[in-house]
């Protein structure tokens, strides 16, 4: 069965390299332009996966990670942050609104196809 992928970003460029690259790797693929979009996606039909940019209009991504980190029924989904802010402060409070990993751009696609990989092979 395919894994469903959200990606919530609002650079098109980039959209448009992790659009192709999930699904080439066999995801079902979904695309939210800003955070409130992506919260309302999440909640309406919950992805396995959602790579999340930090930094959007609307929501920031932080936002977003906490609402979803706050709806038990959501608790399943597992939530990639993308930054351009790679400082020890940005990942750790990623990491303490509940975010599963948090990869810093530019990041190389393998590295990520790799993430998501075993990201979506770990039931925890």
């Amino acid at each position: 069965m395919k894994s469903r992928i959200l990606i919530a970003d609002d650079e098109p460029n980039i959209v448009i390299s992790l659009e192709y690259l999930m699904r080439r790797e066999g995801h079902e693929v979904s695309v939210a332009r800003d955070g409130d979009e992506a919260l309302e996606m999440i909640q309406r039909e919950p992805p396995d996966l959602v790579l999340l940019d930090a930094m959007m209009p609307g929501k920031s991504g932080f936002e977003v990670c906490q609402a979803v980190r706050d709806d038990q029924r959501l608790a399943k989904v597992k939530i990639v942050m993308l930054t351009a802010k790679g400082r020890e402060t940005d990942m750790a409070k990623g990491k303490a609104l509940g975010v599963d990993a948090y990869i810093v751009k530019p990041f190389s696609t393998r590295d990520l196809a790799e993430k998501v990989r075993s990201m979506l092979a770990d039931p925890a």
